[in-house]
């Protein structure tokens, strides 16, 4: 049995679930509304304020699909309570970014200003010029934006320039050895 598809997803109060034919799941809540389409294989079931996930069989695909789907639902619930959140680090002489409206401009240091639009359902805030948080309540599209912005400029391992994640570590590497 899959240890994360047995476990119950807990519906907090304030949150409304409509499940429709196909797997078809609505996830209401104070943050907003997310619809998502599962595998119409799991089976379903709501009872007393709970999400239960059943597989049909113990086949490969089955077991697989099994967390995935209770995940998925999870993740819908937690983002239409709490949100998601992915905070980046702009480092390097002259890197910046600014906000104007839904688009962020970045200065990376090419010949031009990288600018991008704010997706919808994510917003991406700047504080101070070196630091960018991208809020939603979508986990998946709250990470790839974040992805995209990240993929800009990597961080490189000589100096550590460029977009990271507040979280990541860059692995330095040493620089050129010099002539004896």
């Amino acid at each position: 049995m899959s240890r994360i598809g047995k476990l119950p997803v807990v519906i907090p109060a304030g949150v409304k679930i409509d499940l429709k034919e196909g797997n078809l799941l609505t996830v209401e809540g104070p943050k907003g509304k997310l619809t998502r389409k599962l595998s119409s294989d799991m089976n379903i079931a709501q009872e007393d304020g709970q999400l239960k996930i059943t597989r049909p069989n113990d086949l490969k695909r089955f077991k697989a699909l099994h967390g995935l789907t209770r995940t998925l639902i999870n993740n819908m619930v937690v983002g239409v309570t709490q949100g998601y959140e992915k905070k980046l680090e702009i480092n390097g002489t002259g890197y910046r970014a600014a906000k104007s409206g839904n688009k962020l401009t970045l200065t990376l240091g090419y010949s031009h200003p990288v600018e991008m639009e704010d997706p919808e359902g994510v917003t991406a805030t700047v504080e101070g010029t070196n630091k960018i948080i991208v809020s939603g309540i979508d986990k998946e599209k709250v990470g790839q934006y974040a992805a995209n912005i990240r993929s800009k400029r990597e961080p490189e391992p000589y100096k550590g320039k460029g977009v990271k994640y507040e979280t990541e570590r860059i692995r330095r590497k040493a620089g050129k050895a010099g002539k004896k």
